[in-house]
């Protein structure tokens, strides 16, 4: 189950992963339009699911369908959950209503998601959380989103010893990986030890790497290009 697993990082998981998964897929949107799951459909079983961190409704919902993927024989031996912004805010703009906004998408619904499926998870699963190298270096101008990383840094120890031993826990501290339109590629590379920027295949074997990694629980996987230690 991949947790926005619509756009950019989770379509090209999403892509990875159905060569030899069936899929839920999730998103705050509607899926019309997107053409792209069609062809995953050719080489595995996808459902998709409308999941909105601003709706009033979003616990009902997810309990809700959860129940009916269990009615319908789903299985989740997996689940990753990649949902998040990723807006500037540097110091001098914070209102509340933008901080409320940054962390009830890049905090609370993750911590509202992990909660949903932990009871549904299959024995052996890995439920993985995605985080960035913020953790490591707060991004000065998104503060606010630095510090819902943070937090849910905090969120992947704790719940691998509360899910303990039927469900392990991993996150996954991406460095620049498919930067925002106008980025500067160059300087994004330069600031690495390798010299490059990241790849969503970098982020694929990872996962798969969690999944398949029996004795990995409450740790923070890390992929930057060594960008910390420049």
């Amino acid at each position: 189950m991949l947790v926005g697993g619509r756009r950019r990082l989770g379509r090209a998981l999403a892509e990875d992963l159905a060569r030899d998964h069936d899929l839920v897929l999730t998103s705050s949107e509607s899926w019309d339009g997107e053409t792209w799951v069609d062809g995953l459909s050719k080489t595995a079983r996808i459902r998709t699911l409308q999941w909105d961190a601003e709706s009033p409704e979003l616990m009902s919902r997810m309990m809700a369908d959860l129940d009916t993927l269990q009615a319908q024989g789903w299985v989740i031996s997996g689940a990753v959950v990649l949902a998040g912004t990723f807006p500037k805010s540097p110091l001098g703009t914070w209102t509340a209503e933008l901080l409320e906004a940054t962390w009830r998408v890049n905090l609370g619904f993750p911590f509202l998601c992990a909660q949903a499926l932990a009871p549904r998870l299959a024995e052996g699963a890995c439920l993985q959380i995605l985080l960035d190298t913020s953790i490591h270096q707060p991004w000065l101008k998104r503060l606010p989103y630095s510090a819902a990383k943070a937090g849910l840094a905090a969120l992947v120890p704790g719940l691998a010893q509360l899910l303990a031993p039927k469900v392990r826990v991993v996150g996954h501290a991406l460095g620049a990986v498919l930067p925002a339109e106008g980025s500067d590629m160059a300087f994004l590379a330069e600031r690495t030890l390798l010299k490059r920027i990241g790849d969503p295949a970098d982020l694929c074997r990872a996962v798969r790497f969690a999944a398949d990694s029996p004795f990995l629980t409450g740790e923070i996987l890390t992929q930057d290009g060594g960008r910390r230690w420049v």
